[in-house]
């Protein structure tokens, strides 16, 4: 007797093949990166430029770029997640490579915004103008 049954193809069964592995890595790393450039110039470049130099609305915009920062990275390493379970070696790359970028993005804005916000040398925390 024959096997009537067809073999289920799960993602993790075989390597994708490297064509399409490379149709898939090359247009996500672009679209990531270019998004996270954009995020970075318009989202906050210009929120900051719009503030006219009113801390509180740039505090605000550096706190909302801070916040996209982090949801790009959380859904970039979900997406190389997804990419090792479906074995496809260049998105995963492709993803653990603009994670890196924005890894270091989200580090320098969370930098730049504690040097901003450190109180003077010798200050005490709740006294009155500090």
């Amino acid at each position: 007797m024959t096997d009537t049954f067809p073999e289920r193809r799960r993602p993790w069964s075989h390597r994708i093949r490297p064509g399409v592995d490379l149709a898939f890595a090359i247009p996500l790393f672009l679209f990531e990166t270019a998004w996270l450039v954009l995020d970075w110039i318009y989202g906050n470049g210009l929120q900051v430029w719009a503030a006219q130099g009113e801390q509180a609305r740039i505090d605000a915009a550096d706190l909302a770029h801070i916040g996209r920062l982090r949801v790009l990275l959380i859904a970039v390493l979900i997406l190389a997640v997804l990419a090792a379970i479906s074995r496809a070696r260049w998105p995963v790359i492709a993803h653990l490579l603009v994670a890196l970028v924005a890894a270091g993005s989200l580090t320098a804005a969370q930098y730049q915004w504690d040097h901003r916000h450190t109180p003077p040398p010798g200050c005490i925390r709740y006294s009155a103008n500090c």
